[in-house]
């Protein structure tokens, strides 16, 4: 019998896998722990600060005297696929049928590991825009993938036609895209999107597209989805989901829409991931995506208000904020006042603000592939009630005069 190992070196990770050893936790989960410490606003992890429509929790609330507590079928509530479908068809144009198109997922995230599982294998190459969302670089490495990343480069978050055509090459099997993007805020134009899918199909790979935000706009931008382009629909996995829309980020409702064969991938990983998403939930999110216009019409009002107070506040603390054309993230450029401050980088004056100032943020590194690309910036949610982002905002004049 070979002896045990020893406790101290079980602690230092030997038995982790090479995998796990490539990405750390996530450094927004970890500032709302931060944030609870201290007892400070929370504008870093993005969840919204308002209740979710009341005719939504009712249906909750019946889907619960109903009866739905047991397992749903893996890929999803039948009703929730059908309304998805008219949903998708009606908003993005996408035609998919529910029985083979469509996976209820647990939440985006899940959406987008279960897709990469499916569609990657160990050595592909994955290209995504830099920054990023930060889920989506660990969930190339859980894949196998090898990501290729394209910088979007700052005020306007433009990339450069070149450095896009050289990120694709024989080795592609897929491009992430995330529009409106997080946590830049850029809103993908068709233009740009016709160029990536003009190399997917030159380089027969696929877009996955995650498009979480797609109602949160700002001024006269649109939300284009990929796969409604030419050639698009058979090499495009959409990525959508119930959360941000509705504010029921707990409720883990999202779904992934592909062609059938790329479907029949996508279903087994999600069933070996996490079995399904909560029933009852699903029979309430029928109602979600069901409400009338009008309902999206006041959500884009309610969040170009709030874009607007903390970009003021932001402006008048000498934040150097980046407007958003979509989602409900700012990232600010805080070069000046971290070297007024005297801390060496974006971690240690996010610490700082929320230490002294009750305040946090996101440290802008977490969404690059090097860090230093990021140590200038950090980001902050608008998606807080208005007094709350009023009383941030106060906080953030003091931080700025500090």
């Amino acid at each position: 019998m070979q002896p045990s190992k020893p406790a101290d070196e079980i602690r230092r990770g030997r038995f982790l896998s090479q995998k796990a050893s490539r990405f750390g936790e996530s450094v927004i989960r970890g500032m709302t722990r931060l944030c609870n410490q201290h007892g400070g606003i929370n504008l870093s992890q993005g969840f919204p600060g308002t209740d979710p429509p009341p005719e939504v929790l009712e249906a909750a609330h019946q889907a619960l005297r109903g009866g739905y507590h047991q397992y749903s079928i893996t890929w999803g509530s039948p009703r929730l696929r059908q309304a998805v479908a008219e949903k998708v068809k009606r908003y993005n144009g996408i035609a998919a049928d529910p029985e083979t198109m469509i996976t209820i997922t647990c939440g985006a995230t899940e959406a987008m590991v279960a897709s990469l599982l499916a569609v990657i294998d160990p050595g592909d190459e994955v290209v995504v825009f830099e920054p990023f969302y930060e889920n989506y670089g660990p969930g190339a490495i859980i894949s196998g993938g090898r990501p290729r990343f394209v910088p979007l480069r700052a005020p306007d978050f433009q990339w450069k036609p070149h450095e896009l055509e050289a990120a694709f090459g024989p080795g592609t099997r897929a491009v992430i895209l995330n529009t409106p993007h997080n946590p830049t805020g850029k809103v993908f134009s068709r233009r740009e999107l016709e160029t990536i899918a003009e190399l997917c199909r030159r380089w027969d790979c696929l877009a996955i597209t995650d498009e979480i935000y797609e109602h949160i706009l700002y001024g006269e931008r649109e939300h284009v989805s990929i796969a409604v382009l030419p050639g698009m629909a058979e090499r495009t996995i959409t990525i959508g989901g119930l959360s941000k829309t509705y504010a029921i980020t707990g409720w883990r409702l999202a779904y992934a829409i592909a062609v059938p064969e790329l479907s029949l991938g996508i279903r087994k990983m999600h069933d070996f991931l996490t079995v399904g998403a909560p029933a009852p939930l699903q029979e309430a999110g029928v109602t979600a995506l069901r409400l009338p216009p009008e309902y999206y019409q006041h959500l884009k009002l309610d969040y170009s208000r709030k874009r607007g107070i903390l970009l003021d506040y932001l402006e008048r603390a000498g934040f150097n904020p980046l407007p958003p054309e979509g989602s409900y993230f700012i990232l600010c450029d805080i070069g000046g006042i971290a070297q007024r401050w005297g801390v060496k980088d974006d971690a240690a004056f996010a610490e700082k603000l929320v230490a002294d100032f009750g305040v946090a943020g996101v440290p802008g590194s977490s969404f690059y592939s090097d860090p230093g690309l990021g140590r200038h910036l950090i980001r902050f949610h608008f998606a807080a009630k208005d007094e709350v982002l009023h009383q941030a905002g106060e906080r953030l004049l003091r931080a700025g005069r500090a």
